[in-house]
């Protein structure tokens, strides 16, 4: 199995080496492309430097993360992508061999979401560990038919939930210790705040609140079954163990 990891990045330059290194020296992973989304702290120069063997390409204009993966897929060379966050915390080469493994073995699974299982209570309360994770590994000809819709930056993961749900394609979710970096350490409480809310807004507005009912009460099981998922939940307990003492 030959995997494409596309990577969308804005003003990123202070956490994406963490993300690079990894995905860089992954098994199954043959191409890695990051798509710079107008950055303006020299993230794209900063990758080119340390990574040159990650292909950059650079949007003058900051479009958002949809735009910026609909740009990459142009690129994309393999039938399987992974689609990555640029600001993960505490991301683990073995979890996501272990998440890659599973896909090739498991062939009836169309989609594996990593569940960021060390997310704070409220965001697995409305399912936003596994319904919002940008941590995906699918084939590129589904998200290219994803992506035939206008979609707003803040709408991708719930469409691609959508279309999994139409199409009665196979999902299945794998534990994943990772985390984003949420938007109020980015860009301080009041604007974070806002672009939070922003985006609950943008995503309820395009799939509609019925719709929206229907992803948090059933979209997608956990893969079972797979050895790696015990490991990481006792690496995941370990974690708030150690938080909260």
């Amino acid at each position: 199995m030959k995997v494409t990891c596309l990577i969308p990045c804005f003003n990123e330059r202070e956490r994406i080496a963490q993300v690079v290194s990894v995905i860089a020296s992954t098994r199954f992973i043959e191409q890695v492309i990051c798509v710079d989304d107008g950055s303006v702290d020299g993230t794209a120069d900063y990758i080119e430097e340390h990574w040159p063997k990650v292909e950059v390409l650079r949007l003058t204009a900051n479009k958002g993360k949809t735009e910026a993966i609909r740009h990459g897929l142009q690129f994309v060379r393999h039938n399987t992508l992974l689609m990555m966050d640029a600001d993960l915390q505490d991301l683990r080469k073995d979890e996501l061999e272990a998440a890659l493994e599973a896909y090739r073995n498991y062939t009836v699974v169309d989609m594996i979401i990593m569940r960021r299982i060390n997310s704070p209570w409220f965001v697995k309360w409305y399912r936003s560990d596994v319904l919002l994770s940008g941590e995906r590994i699918l084939q590129t000809a589904d998200l290219k038919q994803v992506l035939r819709q206008k979609l707003k930056c803040y709408q991708l993961e719930v469409a691609i939930n959508r279309y999994m749900l139409r199409h009665k394609k196979v999902v299945r979710w794998m534990p994943w210790s990772a985390m984003n970096t949420y938007k109020v350490d980015k860009l301080g409480v009041l604007d974070g705040s806002r672009k939070e809310f922003k985006m609950y807004v943008d995503i309820v507005n395009y799939v509609g609140f019925s719709h929206m009912c229907l992803q948090l009460a059933s979209f997608t099981k956990r893969l079972k079954h797979y050895p790696e998922a015990n490991h990481i939940k006792k690496q995941s307990q370990l974690y708030l163990k150690n938080y909260f003492s």
